[in-house]
C-alpha cells in the first residue's frame, strides 16, 4: 500500500521554491502532448520547462512521430508564463526491446512497464545532469494506468545516482487526469488508446 503522499510532496517543494523567488530548471520527461498537458500549465509557473520527449518504446515508427508532432504543436500553442523549450532523444527502439525481453508476454503495469519507466528515467537523469537542469521528473504519473509509487522510487535512485534532484509527483491528484482530458479536447489533441509498445497496442486489439 503507498503510504508516501507525492502530491504532498511536490506542493512542499513548489511552495519552497515560490518563497524563495527562484524559477529552476525542469527537465520533463513526456511520453506524448495529452499526458503533458496539464503538468505543463502546473508546473510552467514555477519552473522553466525542457520537454524530453524520449519514447523508444513506442510502435510502430509513425505513430513515434505522430506523438512528437503532436508534442510540438501543442508547446507552440499553450499559452504560459515561461517558454517551453523540446529536446528530441534517439529513436532506438533495441533500447526497449533489450529491457522487454523475457517479459514479453507480462500484463500491462507489471515488470515490464516497470523497466520502461527506468529505462526513459534513467535517460532523463543523464541529460539533467550533463545539461546542468535544477530537477529533473516524468509526466507519466498522469495516468492512473501508471503506477506512481514504482515511478517515484526510481525516480529516487536515479536522483541519487546521478546527485540530481528529482521532482516527486503524482499528476493525477488534485484532478490532473481529469484537466488533461479538458485540454485534450480544448486544443483537440490526438489521444492514443495505447501505451506506445507493441505489447500494449496487441492488448488494445485482443480485448475489442
Amino acid at each position: 500500500m503507498n503510504t508516501i503522499n507525492y502530491q504532498k510532496m511536490l506542493d512542499s517543494e513548489l511552495e519552497t521554491i515560490n518563497k524563495e523567488n527562484r524559477t529552476p530548471t525542469l527537465l520533463l520527461h513526456s511520453c506524448c502532448a495529452p499526458c503533458s498537458s496539464c503538468v505543463l500549465e502546473y508546473l510552467s509557473e514555477y519552473f522553466n520547462i525542457t520537454i524530453y520527449y524520449y519514447n523508444p518504446n513506442i510502435y510502430p515508427e509513425q505513430e513515434y512521430y505522430r506523438r512528437l508532432q503532436e508534442q510540438i504543436d501543442f508547446i507552440a500553442k499553450l499559452n504560459t508564463k515561461n517558454a517551453i523549450q523540446l529536446i528530441q532523444g534517439d529513436f532506438n527502439t533495441d533500447a526497449f526491446y533489450t529491457i522487454a525481453k523475457g517479459f514479453e508476454e507480462e500484463k500491462e503495469g507489471a515488470e515490464r512497464c516497470f523497466r520502461c519507466y527506468e529505462l526513459r528515467l534513467r535517460e532523463a537523469a543523464i541529460l539533467a545532469k550533463e545539461k546542468g537542469f535544477d530537477y529533473f521528473t516524468t509526466t507519466l504519473s498522469i495516468s492512473p494506468h501508471k503506477n506512481a509509487e514504482v515511478l517515484n522510487q526510481i525516480g529516487k535512485k536515479l536522483s541519487e545516482e546521478f546527485n540530481i534532484a528529482y521532482l516527486y509527483s503524482d499528476f493525477k491528484k488534485k484532478n490532473g487526469y481529469k484537466r488533461s482530458i479538458e485540454l485534450s479536447k480544448e486544443y483537440n489533441l490526438y489521444r492514443q488508446d495505447y501505451c506506445g509498445c507493441v505489447y500494449s497496442k496487441n492488448n488494445v486489439i485482443q480485448k475489442n
